[in-house]
């Protein structure tokens, strides 16, 4: 029988692997008001899970704290910029480069480890590091550009991830603060936008409105089963498991978008595809042979 924190981990990774498919829906919406909306309805959503759950209060409280207001506004910075630049970039023709930054984040997240936490690598991490760096300029090469799109999402994502460590909120309790913090200026945005003629949002169509409504749940609906598969399985299962998701947004973005997938842009993802086949095997074996340790010592001190 399938674990149910392994099948919800699933289900999550590869509803954010299809989102492409929703957001591809919108492109005639400007982006920056699809970022709004999301902002608005996901925290009505998730203000109204809080309250059905009766958690309302104890975030409030928890949320009270200066350090973690401070804290969640850095974070809600981070994740509207990570949210623009996937957005704009589904919208826009670079399915295939976004998929890269998802690819490269928990790489890039270890190196963020070891600059602010201090934390040390063992050499297969390196030798990851390195590959996946040796990617990223190969492709800056090839494309006569370094691959923005896919950094400015790694490195949003992961800063993100960095900031929220230092935070006790868990990521449901964290998102609704943030999304609230948010909430205000995405309202006054969008009213200025309506005011001017410029908002899309019950002027084209009740189809585009619907959509737009529903970007609360495509954001809140994945995030609860996340957040429900991390207290069920280790985390390791959760970071090998990320991969569902950037692997079907670049199946998405060659197979169904048809976009340019060159061989010079192959042999640069190849360098990165290694990095992380050996960054997920030496994790692995790490934690294997760890646990492997720990039953030995508990069976000597049983004897």
């Amino acid at each position: 029988m399938v674990n149910k924190g392994v099948l919800l981990a699933f289900c999550a990774y590869f509803f954010w692997g299809l989102v492409p498919l929703y957001w591809k829906l919108m492109q005639h919406v400007p982006a920056i008001q699809l970022i709004g909306h999301r902002i608005a309805w996901s925290f009505v959503l998730l203000m109204l899970a809080l309250l059905v759950s009766r958690k309302f209060s104890e975030v409030r409280r928890m949320a009270s704290d200066r350090k973690v207001l401070r804290t969640h506004l850095i974070a809600a910075t981070l994740l509207g910029g990570n949210w623009f630049i996937f957005v704009w970039s589904i919208n826009s023709g670079y399915v295939v480069e976004a998929s890269l930054g998802y690819f490269i984040t928990p790489l890039f997240a270890v190196l963020l480890g070891v600059v602010f936490l201090k934390e040390r690598l063992r050499p297969y991490q390196w030798a990851a590091v390195g590959l996946a760096t040796g990617g990223v300029f190969y492709l800056t090469i090839t494309y006569g550009r370094p691959p923005w799109i896919a950094l400015g999402l790694a490195f949003t994502f992961g800063i993100y991830g960095l900031i929220k460590k230092t935070s006790f909120l868990n990521s449901v309790y964290g998102m609704a603060v943030e999304t609230g913090m948010l909430f205000l200026p995405a309202l006054i945005f969008l009213t200025y936008q309506d005011l001017q003629g410029q908002g899309a949002f019950l002027r084209i169509g009740l189809k585009s409105d619907l959509l737009m409504i529903s970007t609360g749940l495509i954001t809140t609906i994945p995030l609860l089963m996340y957040a429900s598969a991390t207290r069920r399985i280790p985390l390791s299962t959760v970071g090998i498991m990320h991969y569902i998701t950037p692997t079907c947004q670049f199946l998405l973005g060659v197979l169904v978008y048809q976009e340019v997938f060159t061989t010079d842009k192959a042999i640069g993802y190849c360098f990165v595809w290694i990095a992380l086949v050996i960054f997920g095997v030496e994790g692995f074996l790490f934690q294997h042979r760890r646990s492997g340790l720990s039953d030995t010592e508990e069976n000597r001190a049983g004897a």
